[in-house]
């Protein structure tokens, strides 16, 4: 009995301690919306207002007095208001002494300040005991339940008995604190709401570029070098044939480039003899943005397959079906199946469908519902073995459906390559090199070298 009554004390120390009050400061969206949750987690809640007057948007269960009264009846004062309204905090600096100051602030560009909002909060109250928080949680997010990223709250200051207690809030408010280290560490948590897809800028406008290069590629090609020198007006290609040339080309210029930076690595790892050194700044933002660049190109492979399966119903696949078919009859002649193209229809077919099989599995796995269910080994296999396996069905595809087009001179229109040739670049190049690689008199220095050897110990600094 004593036993299980120390274990049951152990997984809930606090279970039967009354929760302190907590003030807040600011009456606005996120300022309800955090008081009516901790309001549901147990804690009394007083708001601090220039008004007294309750209105009916404030949460039933809360008291609201004037800053002074507010800010005496708590040990932890939240802020939730704007940093150009701070000045009304400088009259209450002799009561706020001692006491946990919450910044939850939060500004309207990157680095709008010299300093963060927590440290002019601090210069402000220099006996407050300063805490960064809340400012990654939006007010929506409380109000109808925080899921998967929603649930991190960064948390920062000097005090750690002041950060310990805001952290034991943001838990019991059902979140995951996040302890970012000392105040120094307040401006990088107010830019990061800020930041606008980071890790995405690169692989999207690397994209919007191909694809805008490409689509001016087929355009010259097909429509206005047959319109100059064949007199037909293909026009109407802009609206699906085109777009199915370049998203599949799309898709595998991107593959390939998520495996490029690897094989760099790998490349300047030996040359180098070392792990020791820093890779360039670019190959260092190129490698952390391969999992945007493979996401995109999976788009674009989806996209590829939904205008490959309604390119039937086209009205220009079937002027050119019926064509065919009237022509046969009036030569009175039955053209006879060539297996050898049905072989080569039959087989970049299954290729793309177990390259696209294998791209979405792949996909899939970088998610990270599904990539923190795995371990580490399993990820990699998924991502590299895998990856590569992908890499090389997606390529094998588009061989076995433009290769012939290679020896053509039908093909070299204006003597500019055919798309399907310009998409294999990159991907026979890193699967080359891969290829190198995976000799054993390379693998084995390459895997000692990633093991901590070192041809020149000079460079382990």
């Amino acid at each position: 009995m004593n036993t299980n009554s120390s274990n049951i004390m152990a997984l809930a120390p606090n279970a039967s301690n009354k929760r302190e009050t907590v003030c807040i400061f600011g009456t606005g969206d996120f300022g309800r919306a955090l008081g009516h949750k901790m309001i549901q987690c147990g804690y009394p809640v007083v708001y601090g207002s220039r008004s007294t007057h309750i209105s009916n948007l404030i949460p039933k269960d809360a008291e609201v007095m004037s800053h002074t009264e507010a800010a005496q009846k708590a040990a932890i004062i939240i802020i939730a208001i704007q940093r150009q309204h701070y000045n009304f905090l400088t009259p209450l600096a002799e009561i706020l002494h001692g006491k946990v100051v919450v910044d939850i602030s939060n500004n309207l560009k990157l680095n709008q300040y010299p300093e963060s909002n927590a440290e002019y909060l601090a210069q402000l109250l220099p006996g407050a005991r300063v805490v960064k928080a809340f400012n990654t949680v939006s007010a929506w997010a409380l109000q109808s339940g925080t899921l998967d990223a929603s649930r991190q709250v960064f948390v920062c200051g000097d005090d750690m008995e002041a950060k310990q207690m805001v952290m034991n809030i943001v838990r019991a408010l059902g979140l995951t604190p996040l302890d970012r280290g000392s105040l120094l560490a307040a401006q990088e948590i107010e830019n990061y709401p800020l930041q606008l897809f980071p890790m995405w800028k690169f692989p999207f406008f690397l994209s919007l570029g191909l694809t805008a290069f490409f689509f001016f590629y087929c355009l010259a090609l097909d429509v206005i070098y047959t319109y100059v020198y064949e007199n037909k007006n293909f026009s109407f290609f802009i609206a699906i044939t085109i777009p199915n040339r370049i998203c599949p080309v799309m898709a595998l210029i991107l593959l390939g480039l998520v495996y490029l930076p690897g094989v760099l690595a790998a490349i300047i790892q030996l040359y180098r003899g070392t792990k020791y050194r820093r890779f360039p700044d670019w190959l260092d933002k190129w490698m952390l943005c391969r999992k945007q660049l493979g996401l995109i190109a999976l788009a674009f492979a989806s996209l590829h397959a939904v205008f490959t399966l309604v390119s039937p119903i086209r009205s220009f696949v079937r002027w050119r079906t019926s064509k065919a078919i009237i022509s046969q009859a009036l030569n009175n002649k039955t053209e006879p199946l060539d297996t050898t193209n049905a072989w080569l229809s039959d087989s970049y077919l299954a290729l793309g469908i177990l390259g696209f099989f294998f791209f979405v599995l792949v996909g899939i796995t970088s998610l990270p519902s599904v990539s923190n269910s795995v371990n580490w080994r399993e990820f990699r296999f998924v991502q590299s073995k895998l990856g590569y396996v992908t890499l090389i069905l997606c390529t094998a595809h588009t061989l076995v459906y433009g290769g012939k087009w290679f020896l053509s001179p039908s093909a070299y229109r204006w003597y500019l390559p055919n798309i399907y040739m310009l998409s294999l670049i990159v991907p026979c190049a890193v699967l080359v090199v891969k290829f190198v690689l995976i000799f054993p008199c390379v693998d084995k220095p390459l895997t000692q070298i990633r093991q901590g050897w070192e041809r020149n110990p000079k460079y382990s600094e």
